[in-house]
This record gives C-alpha cells, sequence and structure tokens, in this order.
C-alpha cells in the first residue's frame, strides 16, 4: 500500500515521531517561554518514555521512523544541502558573514551532525571557526539558530491526507523552521522520492502564506468522506479555507467540518480536546466539544465556490450523520470536575489509535483511561511524567505516514 493516511482510527502501518534530544537540553527557565514550551524537562527520563511509545508500537507491527534520522539521510543529498540553506542559514536568518560560513560548514559536515543542531540549536561555538565579531561580542547562550523543542510534536509541521500532505504554515514564528525540516524530508528523502514524489495540498517553505496558519493538531481524516479541521488560537479561517477548496478540486472529500475552538493554550488544538478512538467512538473533553460551534463546507457550483453553512446540531451528531453510523460514542474525560480538567491538561484525550478500538495513553490519567476500558477501548499506556509536561499526548507527539481507511 502506498503511503497515505485515509483515517484516524484504521491500521496504522508507518508513523513519524522525533525522540527528545539537543533541542530539549538547551530549554532554560529564561527561554522556555520564547521557545514555546511548558517547561524545562528532565530530558533523560523524557527520552525513555518516549523509547517505550515507539517501542509500543513497534510492538504492534507498526514501522516507526524518527524525523531527525530521517532528515540527516536526506542531508546527504547535496541537493538536500543547498536548499536548507538557502531557507535556514541564509543571510537575512544568521547575518552575511555566518550565511557564508554557513554554506561551506553544512557542505562538508557530518550529515547527522547538520540534523542534530540544526533541531537542537546552534551557538557560536557550535561552529568552531564560524564566530564573526557580531557574535563573539554577545552572551555565549545567545542562539544563532534557536532549538525546537516542539519538533517533539510531529504531528504540527505536516499532515497526511489521503495520498498528500499539508506543509503547514505555523502561526508562532518558534515553530516555523518545523516545517522547513520535515519540507525537506518530504522533498529529499528517498523513502518519498523514490516512490514518485510527495503530493502537496497545501502549504511549503517558498511562499508566504500570510494569515493562513495551520497547525497538524487541527487537522483529522476521519474518512474518505470527511475531515475535521480546528479553528483554534493557531488554525485560521483562512488556511481552512484554502485547504478545503484543493480537496474539493481533486474530490477528495465531500465534507469539511470547522469546529471553533476558544482561543485558549489549555486547548491549543482539536486533537488536545476531541479524538476518534473507534469507527464510532470518540474521547472528547464535554465542556468544550459539546457546546462548539460547527460549519459545514462543501464544494459549490463551481470549482472556485464553495457552500459554507452553520450545522444545525453539534459536533457528536454531525460526525456520526457524516460517517454514517447512526450515533457517534462519546467518552467524556474521566473523574470529577476537578480531575477531569486535570486530564485534559494532562492530555487525557489526545490519543493515538492503533487500530480500531485500540490506543495509546498516557498512564497517568488514570480515570480517563478507566473509561475507556469501561467502553470496550483496549488502553496501551505508556509513562508520561515528562512528555506530558509539554503539552502533547500520543496524538501530538505522532504523524501517521501509511494508515488503512476505517470504513
Amino acid at each position: 500500500m502506498p503511503l497515505g493516511v485515509h483515517s484516524e482510527v484504521g491500521r496504522l502501518r508507518k508513523v513519524m515521531v522525533h525522540r527528545p534530544g539537543l533541542e530539549h537540553a538547551r530549554l532554560t527557565p529564561s527561554n522556555v517561554e520564547e521557545l514555546l514550551f511548558d517547561d524545562v524537562i528532565w530530558v533523560k527520563r523524557a527520552m525513555e518514555e518516549h523509547d517505550t511509545f515507539s517501542k509500543r508500537m513497534v510492538e504492534c507491527g507498526i514501522e516507526v521512523f524518527d524525523a531527525e534520522h530521517l532528515f540527516g539521510q536526506a542531508l546527504a543529498d547535496p541537493k538536500a544541502r543547498d536548499w536548507v540553506w538557502d531557507h535556514i542559514l541564509n543571510e537575512r536568518m544568521v547575518g552575511p558573514a555566518m550565511s557564508q560560513f554557513a554554506r561551506d560548514w553544512i557542505a562538508t559536515a557530518e550529515p547527522a551532525h547538520v540534523a542534530d543542531l540544526l533541531i537542537g540549536g546552534i551557538t557560536p561555538r557550535d561552529i568552531e571557526g564560524g564566530g564573526t565579531v557580531l557574535y563573539e561580542a554577545t552572551d555565549p547562550m545567545q542562539m544563532i539558530v534557536p532549538p525546537l523543542p516542539n519538533f517533539i510534536f510531529q504531528r504540527d509541521p505536516s499532515s497526511w491526507l489521503f495520498d498528500g500532505v499539508t506543509l503547514n504554515p505555523m502561526a508562532r514564528s518558534a515553530r516555523r523552521p518545523e516545517s522547513t525540516l520535515v519540507e525537506t524530508i518530504y522533498r529529499f528523502h528517498p523513502m518519498f522520492v523514490d516512490t514518485g514524489g510527495v503530493h502537496i495540498w497545501f502549504g511549503g517553505a517558498d511562499q508566504d502564506w500570510g494569515r493562513s496558519t495551520i497547525e497538524g493538531g487541527d487537522v483529522q481524516p476521519v474518512s474518505d468522506g470527511l475531515v475535521l479541521l480546528g479553528m483554534s488560537e493557531r488554525t485560521t479561517p483562512q488556511a481552512l479555507a484554502l485547504l478545503a477548496r484543493r480537496l474539493f478540486h481533486a474530490d477528495a472529500v465531500k465534507v469539511v467540518l470547522g469546529i471553533v475552538l476558544p482561543r485558549s493554550r489549555h486547548y491549543m488544538h482539536l486533537d488536545t480536546v476531541f479524538t476518534m478512538v473507534d469507527r464510532d467512538v470518540a474521547s472528547a473533553y464535554i465542556e468544550v466539544v459539546a457546546g462548539a460551534q460547527v460549519w459545514r463546507i462543501r464544494p459549490g457550483d463551481s470549482s472556485d465556490h464553495m457552500v459554507i453553512e452553520k450545522e444545525g446540531m453539534g459536533l457528536f451528531d454531525a460526525v456520526a450523520k457524516h460517517l454514517g453510523v447512526g450515533k457517534l460514542r462519546v467518552i467524556s474525560t474521566g473523574g470529577d470536575e476537578f480531575e477531569a480538567e486535570r486530564e485534559q491538561w494532562d492530555d487525557g484525550n489526545n490519543l493515538l489509535a492503533l487500530e480500531p478500538g485500540v490506543v495509546i495513553a498516557y498512564e497517568r490519567n488514570t480515570n480517563t483511561n478507566a473509561k475507556l476500558r469501561r467502553a470496550g477501548i483496549e488502553v496501551i499506556e505508556i509513562p508520561g511524567s515528562e512528555l506530558s509536561r509539554g503539552r502533547g499526548g500520543s496524538h501530538c507527539l505522532s504523524c501517521p505516514l501509511e494508515r488503512d481507511p476505517a470504513y
């Protein structure tokens, strides 16, 4: 089966993740807010927790690829190194003198070392001999290229929808380089090039996308006929409309449902409050999702015309109607009001389905996991005391590359 993602719960076959690394070791109390990460984490423990996450998927027969390894392998191609220099290490990004030095460095350094530093961040001392008067006069902790701690959340920089991918123009400048890194993988890694290249629905570093920002946590291809798109603090209506139009042009989807979310970090993306866990079962934080405004978008009479209508029902009924499942069973976040709010914050609803009715969840969300099991869902628990401090669960940590249809 070729690469492509045709549902949220069909059998998962290939997935891309990223193990914590140098970028997290360079998180400090003074830069954590600027880098959009919630806390300074214990990196060794976070690595161990992520290793368990990957191991559980491998045990279930899923091929797991690390984005940093793929990025390093893509950089073996001189064209990839030139492209990265032009988009990440150009003089507008690092200054004229450093950019000239960086051209030679990226051409001759080990690709794995380049990948590690472009994700983990570059200080003047990382590129020996590349110092200029400007950098030698600054604080040694001043980053030439800032670290990307949120790269661990592979859901966001790109999103596979059916046989194509979105290269997501992200809302915050601290995260935008992540999309450029994954674009390098899709453009130059043999796994994608040798299969004829990747079809791009939307996005890419060679165009200014203005206010059309989107992040993968707001993108859910529920079935070949239905895509859910959250309109959150990170994903704008402009991006939603542009993506929907491309999908309709290709006759890839019949309906897009746009779900309006509170503009809050607590509910940063749709997948922080709603994920599918089986063909007719969803996990949801009822307090936010039940009252969410839902817009139905469908093709119009011409190729450039779309019909945008307010749904006459809530999200749960709308999803059930367009899936044709009769009624959607909804498993709410577990515990009393206090416990439910805590477990939503700790990603109790942010679940990656490995196949229908089988999900990976953090062990700390005991009440929600118990409710899922009582509803007949198999829950594979992983430790998450450090991973969860970045505010992302198994759904956030994963970018499915190949997933079967579910219907």
